[in-house]
Parts: C-alpha cells; sequence; structure tokens
C-alpha cells in the first residue's frame, strides 16, 4: 500500500431523507439496512482497508457521534477521528480534514468518501479508486467519480463531460447540475455527455487546500487551525462551493455497481424484491393486492397492508410513515413539519 495514500470517510449527517428510520440520535450511516448485520459505515469502512493503510483512514463525524463510531469500529485509532463541533456541510468538513491531513503528511493523495454507499463490484472499485489515486497524485486536478446512468433519477447530481478535453482516461468537467427535474434526466440519460456524480472525490491534498484559498478565501482562517470554528463557516457543500467553481475538475468514469443509498427510491432499486416488486427489509409482514411498496418495520412487530402501490412503510421507535415512496420532495417536508409542530421529539 502507498504510504501517501489517504481516505477520509464522511459520517457526520442526519440522514434526514430517510426518516423515520434514520434519527438525529443514531442516522443511517449507524444503522444495519441489509440484515448483515454490518452498517454502512463499517461497510464503508471495510472496503477502504482493502487499498489503503488503515493508519491512514480518518473518518468526520459530528461530536454527538463520536462514541458510536468508536463502538461499531473498537479497533479504530480515537486519534483518526475528525471531530466537528458544529454541522456545517461537506465543505467545511473537508476543508479542516484535508488541512489535518496536510500537517501529517504533504504528499498525502486522498479519497473523500461518504459513508453510505453500495458497491457491487468490488475488484473493479478497488482497481477505479487506485487509479484515480495514481493520477491525482501526479495532476493537479480535482477528481470526482462519474456513474453511467441508468435511469433519469432526479435524486442524483449530474456532470456534463467535454469529450475533446480528455487527460490520459480522465475527462474535464463541462458542468454539474444538480438533482434534475424528471424531464431534464430524461434527457440526460440519452446523452452521452451526462454522468452521475457520485460523490466520491479525489485530489492531492495541495490541490483542494488551494481550491479553497482560490475560491473560499474566508473559509481558511476558520478551520486551518488547531480548533477549527465550524459555527462561523457556511453551511455548503463540496459540490456547491468548489467543484462547480474550480477550473481544474476531471471526472473518471467507472462502472462498479454504485449505488447512493441517499434515499428510499434509491434503496428500493438496490434491494431484491418480491414477485409482486415489493420490498420487505426485516419486518414481517402480510400483504394483499400490494406491489412496487418498500417496508421496514420494526423487529417484533407485524404489518397487515392491502391495496397498496409505490409506497413507503417505515417505522421506528415512536414515528411511522407511509408516503409514496419517490416523493422525496414530500418526505423532506413531512420532516420539516414534525419538527415545526412537535419539536424535535420525532426527528
Amino acid at each position: 500500500m502507498n504510504n501517501n495514500y489517504y481516505c477520509i470517510i464522511m459520517a457526520g449527517g442526519i440522514g434526514r431523507r430517510f426518516w423515520p428510520y434514520s434519527r438525529k440520535a443514531l442516522p443511517k450511516q449507524f444503522l444495519d439496512f441489509f440484515g448483515t448485520g454490518v452498517t454502512l459505515l463499517q461497510q464503508t469502512y471495510d472496503r477502504y482497508k482493502q487499498i489503503i493503510s488503515p493508519d491512514n483512514i480518518y473518518i468526520t463525524t459530528h461530536k454527538d457521534y463520536k462514541n458510536i463510531v468508536l463502538e461499531l469500529l473498537p479497533h479504530f485509532n480515537e486519534e483518526q477521528l475528525i471531530i466537528e463541533e458544529e454541522r456545517r456541510n461537506t465543505a467545511p468538513s473537508i476543508a479542516y480534514a484535508s488541512y489535518f491531513l496536510k500537517k501529517k503528511n504533504p504528499n498525502a493523495t486522498i479519497v473523500v468518501a461518504p459513508s453510505d454507499h453500495l458497491i457491487l463490484k468490488t475488484d473493479d472499485f478497488n482497481k477505479a479508486i487506485l487509479k484515480g489515486l495514481d493520477f491525482a497524485s501526479r495532476h493537479d486536478k480535482l477528481i470526482t467519480l462519474g456513474i453511467k446512468p441508468s435511469r433519469p433519477e432526479t435524486g442524483y447530481g449530474y456532470i456534463q463531460i467535454e469529450e475533446d478535453k480528455k487527460e490520459e482516461d480522465f475527462y474535464k468537467v463541462k458542468t454539474f447540475i444538480e438533482k434534475p427535474a424528471k424531464e431534464f434526466a430524461e434527457i440526460f440519460i440519452q446523452s452521452d455527455e451526462f454522468y452521475w456524480n457520485s460523490g466520491i472525490f479525489i485530489w492531492h491534498v495541495d490541490s483542494i487546500l488551494n481550491a479553497f484559498h482560490t475560491i473560499m478565501a474566508d473559509i481558511c482562517p476558520r478551520v486551518e487551525c488547531d480548533s477549527p470554528d465550524f459555527a462561523s463557516c457556511p453551511n455548503i457543500s463540496i459540490d456547491y462551493s468548489i467543484m462547480e467553481k474550480a477550473d481544474n475538475v476531471y471526472v473518471q468514469l467507472c462502472n462498479f455497481g454504485w449505488s447512493d443509498l441517499g434515499t428510499w427510491d434509491a434503496l428500493y432499486d438496490a434491494s431484491p424484491k418480491d414477485i409482486n416488486q415489493n420490498v420487505i427489509i426485516n419486518s414481517n409482514t402480510l400483504l394483499s393486492e400490494c406491489k412496487n411498496n418498500i417496508i421496514l418495520i420494526p423487529e417484533g412487530q407485524l404489518a397487515v397492508i392491502q391495496g397498496l402501490e409505490g409506497y413507503l412503510i417505515a417505522a421506528r421507535d415512536n414515528a411511522l410513515l407511509i408516503c409514496k415512496k419517490n416523493d422525496q420532495n414530500a418526505i423532506r417536508k413531512f420532516v420539516n413539519d414534525v419538527e415545526m409542530k412537535f419539536g424535535e421529539k420525532y426527528s
């Protein structure tokens, strides 16, 4: 393993789009969605330690989740846990983690990984990550991994490439389109220029820090210190803040059975289905005249359901949600409405 290769796993989110199964006290990255006994975070950590030294894998998370991470990964070195005092999305988090690793190793080349991805083709994934790390270690480029779209998914971001601007097997990014309307997504999948933005990024530590100093100079003094001031940082993603504005962003086209488990609809697509295309996850159910649903209820409980098609039925602890499974905007609204009416008791 190359000692200059590092991984940052982002594990500080709340996972609101998976409410009510994902809750603020125990969000989706710490849950076992497939009944395998392994959480999404554990899967992610195990995936990257096959190609990157465990000594070079760092996890960023919110202060509330420190003990959960250490409990799930008992052999993980606590000194490799990067704690955020306030949630300010991925840009401040990555800026501080990059500064942190720069002090550890000025020659670090880093893969930044969400903790909620499903990867089906492990060997192809390993080869792709190592190829990206090698390229980024030799070029001043910000790399994002692109996936050929298989459906008009509106929950993912899209990348348009410039086919005539290519270095090795990496294409210059022409533009980013974040979560398009369905009619645009349908146009994108018919084109050879558009790819899903996987949310996996690779770059040399100098490349990403230079980008922050050029594009978000005001954030640098707040995070390039021993005690970062996350509270004063803008709440903004790395996609909007850096990747959409930098002029040295390239995409690596990949095919390794990727799925971003960011929504109930994505989980439905990634899960095995019964004869009526229902997805039943670790749940006791009796279904009648039901099609294309996804159902997840607590262990020991029983759901008897009749006549539903295209619905999500999800329960955990003190909350039950029944709604159309592909309407992610409605789920966000429901979570906001619940907090407005009942406070954080159910969030």
